[in-house]
């Protein structure tokens, strides 16, 4: 069983950064927690595309956003708005961006571990 314990995103086990976005993990009771800040200007397929090397997002999110609003658009061209106090699942299979001059902050429960990682 694992230990009870408390961890902070103000002091994460690592950070990620990339162009108009940054990634703060959290590492706990055998769980990757992220904590994903998205400036205006962040999209997906020009910030993480190049480090993912793939066409499209392909983790899977399960989040609740706490500001700003996200676009996402899935690989079958169906779209979706996440806005601030939604819980959002999202499939692997997609691109995203900031809407507006509000930047985007999640947590996202699932497909953090190896977003943005460079190899």
């Amino acid at each position: 069983m694992e230990k009870s314990e408390a961890k902070s995103f103000e002091h994460p086990d690592e950070v990620r950064e990339f162009p108009h976005g940054r990634l703060e993990l959290v590492r706990i009771g055998g769980v990757v927690v992220g904590r994903n800040t998205l400036e205006p200007g962040w999209r997906w397929s020009e910030s993480v595309q190049p480090i993912a090397k793939t066409d499209s997002c392909e983790a899977a999110h399960f989040g609740y956003q706490l500001s700003g609003t996200l676009k996402v658009r899935m690989d079958d061209g169906t779209e979706l708005e996440c806005h601030a106090g939604d819980v959002c699942l999202i499939n692997p299979g997609h691109d995203a961006w900031v809407v507006g001059d509000e930047p985007v902050e999640l947590v996202d429960f699932q497909g953090m571990s190896t977003y943005a990682e460079s190899e």
